[in-house]
């Protein structure tokens, strides 16, 4: 049996200003889970029940309209916003992993971000910071808005966190995320009701991948579905009451010369009685400012580690992933990600 199990840690000592011994026990768990798996489950983050239940609600009104009516709301693939239909990505491409006998990944998603005008007067890269398309849904965006604000304050504890875990000065991975890429993806894994679909071993709800940048903050419900590979093997997550669950990104592979491993994750399709189980997630996307300049630092190359990584700016790195995942090109700078999912057998 799998003794398989994803770390919780408590980073109440730095939300709510702990002791130093305090938030020293708080980044050394951290580093640990960071070491062993890539995925935390985070508990006293400071997110409010009720932020959390307008999220779900607000996904629960969009997800639950007719199809046509959420067409109306999709964005070209590269601008990273609006609606995205059933069938119509494929992440496992993201990765490096080419499969003729998979199917389109079956979620459906809605995606928004920082915008332009969240940033007057920066300099940006316009196009990973396009302007939000809000459904016509009543409450949603500020029910979204309230949960990203809260989201965006756990990635930049998690950051604190991670500096620390690592041994790095404040603002060695912060300075990169000035006005950072940010995406909340609101995921619903069901096919419309009448679809036809043959529930075998190449059904997939969303394609093995890592995650692009630095860190992910996930809201996820606990229908089972999430697989997390460790040790050359699927195992199924799910958050515990409350929990939030939190994934290494791309950029902070690089940064640390693969010290600390992108996880590689996949959503399986939930089955209760033959028939696809409903599942919900909303993955907050902390990627950085897309100018910034990633490579490993210098604390984690040496003559036993290797310089594993070129340096590569933020926006090369993500558009890159994003011609994988939503326009179908394989993703040729993927190499050290797909050989672990090939690896596994995926």
């Amino acid at each position: 049996m799998s003794t398989f199990h994803v770390p919780a840690v408590d980073i109440s000592a730095y939300v709510r200003g702990g002791t130093p011994a305090e938030r020293a026990a708080v980044a050394a768990a951290v580093d640990t889970a960071c070491r062993e798996v890539g995925f935390i489950q985070i508990l006293g983050h400071g997110v409010a029940p009720e932020v959390a239940a307008g999220l779900a609600g607000a996904i629960d009104d969009l997800f639950g309209l007719p199809l046509e009516v959420k067409r109306r709301w999709r964005r070209p693939s590269w601008e990273n916003r609006g609606y995205t239909p059933p069938k119509s990505e494929t992440l496992a491409l993201s990765a490096g992993v080419q499969s003729e006998t998979r199917m389109k990944d079956f979620f459906e998603a809605f995606n928004v971000g920082s915008s332009v005008s969240d940033h007057p007067g920066a300099t940006l890269v316009e196009e990973h910071y396009a302007e939000n398309t809000w459904p016509e849904v009543e409450g949603f965006r500020e029910r979204v808005d309230a949960w990203r604000v809260e989201a965006g304050r756990v990635a930049h504890t998690m950051v604190e966190i991670f500096e620390d875990a690592l041994g790095l000065e404040r603002g060695a991975i912060g300075d990169r995320a000035a006005h950072p890429i940010e995406v909340l993806r609101m995921n619903n894994y069901a096919l419309p009701e009448g679809t036809e679909v043959q529930l075998d071993e190449h059904l997939i709800g969303m394609g093995e991948h890592t995650d692009f940048g630095i860190v992910t903050i996930l809201w996820a419900d606990r229908v089972k579905g999430l697989q997390v590979l460790h040790g050359g093997a699927w195992h199924d997550v799910s958050p515990a009451d409350g929990a939030l669950l939190i994934n290494l990104g791309d950029l902070t592979t690089r940064l640390t010369n693969e010290q600390w491993l992108s996880t590689l994750h996949r959503v399986k399709p939930p089955i209760v009685a033959g028939a696809i189980q409903r599942r919900r997630s909303a993955a907050y996307f902390f990627d950085g400012d897309a100018e910034a300049v990633v490579g490993p630092l210098a604390g984690f190359v040496d003559e036993r580690h290797p310089r594993l990584y070129a340096d590569v700016t933020v926006e090369e790195h993500i558009a890159a992933k994003l011609a994988g995942s939503r326009a179908g090109v394989l993703n040729p700078d993927a190499g050290r990600e797909a050989t672990r999912v090939l690896a596994a057998g995926a």
